[in-house]
């Protein structure tokens, strides 16, 4: 999860998704759910003095199996290895996404399969998408990937679930193949409290090309406008959009803490 202006955002949901992807895993971290949120609200709580008044950390849980015995298996371990930690988010490096949106590109590297490992836990297995996300790099040093499926539909990219916008209708893809970020869950609930439709399905390029609107979200973006995919232009060009616009002044209202403006403070 991360902090809005030093305080925690939804870590309740954060560490239920997160135990349920432990479970799906069969690691048992070895304290319960309510001793890790005390444990995590201990370590934001030591480390805020550590942060200027215009910053904000990602707060993040791992767990490993622990530590392989010698000669042995690492089924025989005694005990998870556990690491609570606070990290800066990287404001000045992605301020300009907020200024010119994104350039979204889709990499030819597929998106793991959920009949070879769901993408629904929440896990450190971030090869393929860490493959996928170099390989745009080396294309445009700015652009971020979004992989399709194994049906040749978008799926997500690093961290990040993709929306789109048509005809006031917003589109996202389906649950089981992507990993349901907190934050996409934030949009899609203010998205319907205005009364928007928000329609979960198979998206292909097509949809993506002649959408109205993008954005993406993430737990540092929460939400951020796309400018183009592959090159071609949302809509009009303008970033963002007006829905987006709109959902994003609703996120902002929600967290009561402007992340744009932290974000566009940081520019160059």
């Amino acid at each position: 999860t991360r902090t809005f202006g030093h305080r925690i955002f939804k870590l309740d949901e954060h560490l239920k998704r997160f135990y349920k992807s432990l479970k799906y895993l069969q690691m048992d971290p070895g304290m319960s759910l309510e001793k890790m949120k005390e444990i995590t609200e201990e370590v934001l709580a030591r480390n805020l003095h550590l942060l200027n008044d215009d910053e904000d950390y990602w707060v993040g849980q791992r767990v490993s199996r622990g530590v392989e015995p010698v000669g042995g298996d690492i089924h025989d371990s005694s005990e998870a290895t556990v690491i609570v930690e606070c990290t800066p988010l990287p404001f000045k490096s992605r301020a300009h996404y907020f200024r010119d949106g994104m350039e979204v590109l889709v990499p030819s590297l597929r998106r793991t399969s959920p009949d070879s490992l769901t993408p629904r836990a929440k896990t450190h297995n971030y090869m393929n998408l860490m493959l996928a996300h170099e390989e745009v790099r080396r294309q445009n040093a700015n652009a971020w990937a979004i992989l399709l499926d194994a049906n040749g539909n978008l799926s997500e990219g690093v961290g990040s679930n993709i929306f789109l916008v048509d005809d006031g209708v917003i589109f996202t893809p389906e649950d089981r193949y992507v990993l349901c970020g907190v934050s996409r869950q934030t949009a899609i609930d203010l998205a319907e409290a205005q009364g928007l439709k928000v329609v979960r399905t198979d998206l292909d390029l097509y949809d993506a090309y002649t959408a109205d609107e993008a954005f993406i979200t993430s737990t540092s973006f929460c939400i951020v406008p796309v400018h183009s995919i592959n090159g071609i232009e949302m809509g009009d060009g303008a970033v963002p959009g007006p829905l987006t616009k709109r959902l994003t002044d609703a996120y902002i209202d929600f967290v009561g803490h402007d992340f744009v403006a932290q974000y566009l403070k940081h520019l160059d």
